[in-house]
């Protein structure tokens, strides 16, 4: 059975993660701070601060994946579209430069990454309060589709 102050610690590691909405990267540091000041103390709190690392670093990957992805076709497929109002030759406005026809699949293709993007990180909220709350009662968590980065 864990102690207070452990299902404490553990959920707090989960809850400093969502810092990363007002402070740049301390969805890593901040859990970092506290994993590593407690992770001897207790494998309660080794596992969780383990998990929201790993959960962490996942969804950095999966978001750079999927910018990858996305930005150079969204410029590809605007390199089509001035290429397209250049063969006209006249001053054109942008509705009569981005049509249905001249909707590709470079711009398919991003606005499909930008979706599942946008879903991964709705998805990454929800799972932390989800976390918190299963930690908070002393339960061990593991975040689904998370790349086990420290064993």
């Amino acid at each position: 059975m864990e102690t207070s102050n452990e299902k404490s610690s553990a959920t707090l590691i989960h809850l400093t993660t969502l810092c990363q909405y007002i402070i740049p990267f301390s969805n890593f540091i901040l859990p970092l701070l506290i994993w590593s000041n407690k992770k001897n103390d207790s494998k309660f709190i080794d596992h969780h601060g383990k998990q929201a690392l790993n959960f962490q670093l996942s969804i950095l990957l999966y978001t750079v994946v999927f910018l990858i992805i996305a930005v150079p076709t969204f410029i590809l497929w605007l390199i089509n579209i001035i290429d397209i109002s250049k063969v006209n030759e006249h001053e054109m406005f942008l509705n009569e430069i981005i049509t249905n026809q001249n909707i590709t699949g470079y711009a398919i293709l991003g606005f499909i990454a930008i979706l599942i993007l946008f879903l991964v990180k709705l998805g990454e909220f929800f799972l932390i309060i989800y976390a918190s709350a299963k930690t908070s009662n002393g339960e061990y968590y593991k975040y689904p589709l998370t790349i086990p980065f420290l064993k």
